[in-house]
């Protein structure tokens, strides 16, 4: 039990919680016994158990049960080793059932003494739920139609010496759930899969990005920088000893894929982890997956049309279905994205702001107030447009939404728009009131970029922490020549929650960042 949960519970909970530790304290040390016994009879902990056969893929290859009725499985009298963990154990007489569990699902194993033999039936009984074993049979289907394996050969690999979770409980405390990845795993069907898709969705990515027509090739980039940049975010500093210089681990790898694309690559992508100094939330954890890519001769338009296309095709793959439910709300990737301009979203949202307010800085402060939207002296109209936006609108973008056309000032890397002055070439897909992808029309012109540089170490010097440096050799590689490019950034972790209905982004990262244990 940890401090951060001890403080607030019941008496009772502490009581039954202390009654539990208390019998698992009794159970590990019986099973050290155990254990303490194997070392004894010599070793404890075999290497030499090689599996042919995986528990998934034999009960889906003898799903269909009048195919392979128990008479036919019978005749067929193919042998299996398969390896796992024992998570349901009965014991009856000469006869016991157990369910073994490995990594693609569960298979029931039938024991019988006289098949077995004596020492190693006894020496079964022993066992204990969570220990990880070998098996030998044959195939067969019991009376009531199961799929199992009628053991001749058991072996012990590995004593389980911390007690499983009640199979009927599973691991109830979230906190645990996500400090103790392991166990969950074990013992939580629904974590499984949600692993198990998260993997898809990105191998699919990968596969659709770099299939004709689009060739993307994916590449690597550093992961800690001199200089960080490529997005407006807290960096986490750490220390070079041999060199003696501070570095920064990344916030985004942005500047170094334009680079590439400087050089040549016409389209390159990266799916990445990014590190940013900020809070901890349901959508937020201080490192976090993106995918990041960037094509030359491409504007934002062609990026929505990319990225609306990848994500419905995503769904598609790996869900079989463009219809999805995330926390509670139906959400429909089939049909084509809204696509909305930032400023008309909060006119609508907003009656009470006119469209001559928009660029009146005063105005929009005035709003800003009256919504409850707190306003820095440094912020132009253009963040009070975003910040009122976060604080009316953002939130009720349910269905797909791409938000377009934000302010210069909260967008230093996107092209400012030819005809709209003030505007970026950019936008931001929402999809059941969160982030999920942000894309733009790339800033290639090297004079306009380094002025904005300049803004943003105005902005730092004045206290904005998120601000970004002054990258001296990004802007030499903009004098070399960046093409027309559009780029984008989608949240993995984002796009995994959503397509496997997860409340929150712990739930989609196999370890994420939590407190050191009391």
């Amino acid at each position: 039990m940890t401090a951060t949960h001890g403080s607030g519970e019941a008496p009772a909970e502490s009581l039954a919680a202390a009654q539990a530790e208390a019998g698992d304290n009794k159970l590990i040390a019986e099973r050290r016994e155990k254990l303490r016994a194997l070392r004894e009879q010599g070793v404890a902990f075999p290497n030499d158990f090689r599996p042919d056969a995986f528990a998934g893929d034999l009960q889906a290859e003898y799903a269909d049960a009048e195919a392979w009725p128990a008479e036919t499985i019978e005749a067929q009298a193919r042998r299996v080793k398969v390896a796992g963990r024992i998570m349901l154990k009965r014991v009856q007489g000469k006869v016991s059932f157990v369910q073994l569990q490995d990594f693609t699902a569960r298979i029931q194993l039938f024991i019988h003494k006289g098949t077995l033999g004596d020492d190693t039936y006894d020496a079964f009984k022993g066992w204990d739920t969570g220990d990880i074993i070998g098996a030998e049979g044959v195939l067969m289907r019991t009376r009531t139609g199961e799929l199992s394996i009628r053991v001749d050969a058991l072996k012990l690999l590995t004593k389980n010496l911390r007690p499983l979770p009640d199979k009927f409980h599973g691991l109830a405390d979230v906190e645990r759930r996500y400090r103790q990845r392991y166990t969950d795993l074990i013992v939580t069907a629904e974590a499984r899969e949600t692993f198990r898709k998260r993997s898809h969705i990105i191998g699919r990515l990968r596969q659709w990005l770099e299939d004709e027509p689009r060739r993307f090739m994916e590449v690597e980039t550093p992961m800690m920088h001199v200089i960080p940049g490529g997005a407006t975010a807290r960096p986490f500093v750490t220390h070079h000893n041999a060199l003696d210089m501070q570095l920064y681990l990344r916030v985004a790898p942005e500047l170094y894929l334009k680079r590439l694309v400087v050089g040549g690559f016409d389209r390159v992508y990266e799916i990445n982890r990014n590190f940013r100094n900020e809070g901890v939330s349901t959508r937020h954890n201080p490192e976090f997956t993106m995918l990041e890519l960037y094509q030359a001769y491409a504007s934002y338009h062609e990026v929505m049309d990319l990225t609306e296309a990848m994500i419905r095709d995503a769904a598609q793959h790996v869900l079989g279905t463009t219809q999805v439910t995330w926390d509670g709300q139906d959400i429909d990737l089939g049909p084509a994205f809204r696509r909305w301009r930032m400023d008309q979203a909060v006119l609508e949202a907003n009656p009470e702001i006119k469209p001559e307010d928009i660029r009146d800085r005063e105005a929009m402060a005035a709003h800003a107030e009256r919504l409850g939207v707190p306003v820095k002296p440094s912020y132009g109209w253009g963040k009070i447009l975003l910040e009122i936006f976060e604080k009316t609108v953002e939130g009720d973008l349910i269905q797909p939404t791409f938000i377009t056309d934000h302010p210069v000032e909260v967008s230093p890397l996107a092209r400012e728009n030819d005809t709209d002055k003030g505007m970026t070439d950019r936008f931001e897909l929402f999809i059941g009131g969160k982030e999920i992808a942000n894309g733009f029309s790339e800033l290639n012109d090297p004079e306009d970029q380094a002025a904005r540089f300049r803004a943003q170490v105005e902005a730092k010097d004045a206290g904005d922490d998120e601000a970004m440096h002054f990258d001296a050799d990004y802007i030499r590689a903009l004098e070399v020549g960046l093409p027309p490019t559009g780029g984008l950034g989608v949240g993995i972790d984002r796009l995994v929650m959503l397509l496997t209905d997860s409340a929150s982004i712990r739930d989609v990262l196999l370890f994420p960042y939590m407190r050191p244990e009391a």
